[in-house]
């Protein structure tokens, strides 16, 4: 049966929640406290940018299964089951800062006189939602609630495709009543033979931080191969193909770049050495993951220099700011590193992205780089490219009318997403990674 659900926090994580969540036929009610943006999402407006959010957001609001409120207390009062999405930022030193997880507790243990089922989608370290739990007791004097662990693994870009297509749902529990209730909460999954994990809470934390990471290590490990495929002359991508052939291995995550960003794999990959570290367990292997992604970063910017000789007043266009194609999300962006170096070396920023240029802007203002809405204005009188993001209008770009704007003739592929040959045939100063 449908359950009435609130979702607390309407970020990435959060607002994906509710419009799948509701779109499976449950009685939503999304809260965050930004009245503004509470505004635009009951209008129908996506707060986000993720393809096909706009189309489930009206429909659910439509039907009359989802509304969004910034009274909190509404929220917890009317539900059988609370998501706690809100975000958990990393601290300088590695750890997770769960000060607004923090705050939901404090006002669920204001709010809850029923039983409830209160599900964790934040990404919080191990020990985490035991604490919730002994907290709510101590705050609230209520114990007819259980907690529950359900990590998200969502890609930015594919993220509704993700929701509803899941390789598998992690759920991690303690009594039979909260199993029964996720139960209802999923049971659309069902139908298409989802896998689901059952586990005690702990597994389900941890299963989170370790898949990310394993995903960042296997990304940092093709990117050192491309390095070396390079320096012997080799092709990365006949390598990489070759070992996703062995079904050990598989293909997914074996493209070289510029090193990963994003909003999870950096994050959770610096609390997991936080983590282990303070279970006084060796973190080695994953702390080098770290230090290895960002000397990629930094390998981006001498390659370039490289090409040209010098980087002082040359004009480079920066094609690309977001951390992958798809999403307007620039946080841990290769390209934050490759614009920090190149100011430094007092070049002249021009930079595109279809979707990334205003989140950027909070970063980097028009006085230290120049954005453009078309790309061929990006190019106009730039000694060199370098493409930073895998968008698709960067995989066909004109290069005949690059050739004819561009002032210089360098093209530095960070993505591998051009031809080559051709873009030799066509006159240009070609470098991408691990191609020899």
């Amino acid at each position: 049966m449908s359950k009435k659900i609130t979702v607390i926090g309407t970020g990435y994580v959060g607002l994906v929640a509710v419009v799948g969540l509701a779109d499976f036929g449950n009685s939503l009610t999304g809260v965050d406290i930004d009245r503004a943006k509470v505004e635009k999402l009951n209008k129908g407006i996506p707060t986000i940018y993720e393809p096909g959010i706009g189309e489930y957001l009206q429909r659910n609001i439509q039907a009359g299964r989802l509304h969004f409120t910034s009274d909190i207390g509404e929220g917890i009062r009317n539900s059988e089951v609370i998501f706690i999405a809100v975000g958990t930022p990393p601290k300088d030193n590695g750890d997770v800062d769960l000060s607004q997880v923090e705050a939901v507790v404090d006002s669920i243990s204001s709010n809850i006189s029923s039983y409830k089922v209160i599900v964790t989608k934040s990404t919080v370290p191990i020990g985490t939602n035991k604490w919730i739990k002994e907290t709510l007791k101590k705050k609230s004097g209520f114990h007819d609630f259980d907690i529950v662990s359900n990590p998200e693994f969502l890609r930015e870009g594919k993220a509704l495709h993700d929701f509803f297509h899941p390789d598998r749902i992690i759920v991690g529990f303690e009594s039979e009543r909260a199993r029964e209730y996720m139960d209802d909460v999923y049971r659309p999954l069902y139908l298409i033979q989802t896998p689901f994990v059952w586990c005690n809470i702990e597994t389900a934390e941890l299963i989170k931080y370790a898949s990310n990471t394993f995903l960042a290590t296997k990304i940092t490990f093709i990117n050192q191969m491309a390095n070396l495929a390079e320096a012997i002359n080799a092709d990365i991508h006949v390598i990489a193909k070759a070992m996703g052939m062995d079904g050990r291995i598989s293909p997914k995550f074996l493209h070289p770049g510029p090193g990963f960003g994003g909003s999870c794999f950096p994050k959770d990959t610096k609390a997991l050495i936080h983590i282990g570290e303070s279970f006084g367990v060796d973190m080695s292997l994953i702390r080098e993951v770290m230090n290895a992604n960002e000397r990629q970063k930094d390998l981006m910017v001498d390659k370039l220099k490289s090409l040209l000789g010098t980087l002082h007043g040359k004009t480079i266009a920066l094609l690309g700011l977001a951390f992958k194609a798809e999403t307007d999300d620039i946080r841990d962006s290769p390209a934050i590193n490759i614009v920090e170096k190149l100011i430094q070396e007092e070049a002249i920023i021009k930079a595109h992205d279809p979707e990334g240029i205003d989140n950027f802007k909070r970063i980097y203002p028009r006085f230290t780089v120049n954005y453009y809405t078309n790309e061929f204005d990006a190019i106009d009188g730039a000694d060199a490219i370098i493409i930073c993001t895998e968008w698709n209008e960067y995989r066909n770009l004109n290069l005949e009318i690059a050739r004819k704007r561009m002032k210089g003739n360098v093209i530095f592929d960070t993505r591998n997403v051009l031809d080559s040959d051709y873009v030799k045939e066509m006159g240009f100063v070609y470098k991408g990674l691990g191609r020899g």
